[in-house]
């Protein structure tokens, strides 16, 4: 691949990004709509059509890594596991 196919495929590449970003932000309005609708009702799901809606809280539990790491140094460490990841980037 020559350098301008590098160059034109990159850049082909940042504005699809720049558009996925967009649409993400157009999604999450969408989203807050239909929270904010569903407040309003006081419903945790309603119908809309061919779609039902839902809406609700949960809990979870997840391990604070941090506060086991300060309280349990050694443990942690014990149980820690090194991996490796990629990383891809056009900047």
């Amino acid at each position: 691949m020559s350098t301008i196919e590098l160059t034109t495929t990159a850049r082909t590449y940042r504005e699809i990004q720049a558009a996925i970003k967009a649409l993400e932000e157009q999604a999450d309005a969408l989203k807050k709509t239909m929270i904010a609708e569903m407040d309003a009702r006081k419903v945790e799901a309603m119908d809309a059509g061919e779609y039902t809606i839902r809406w609700s809280i949960y809990e979870s539990s997840r391990v604070d890594t941090t506060a086991f790491k300060a309280a349990l140094p050694e443990v942690a460490a014990r149980f820690t596991k090194q991996t490796t990841a990629t990383r891809f980037q056009v900047a």
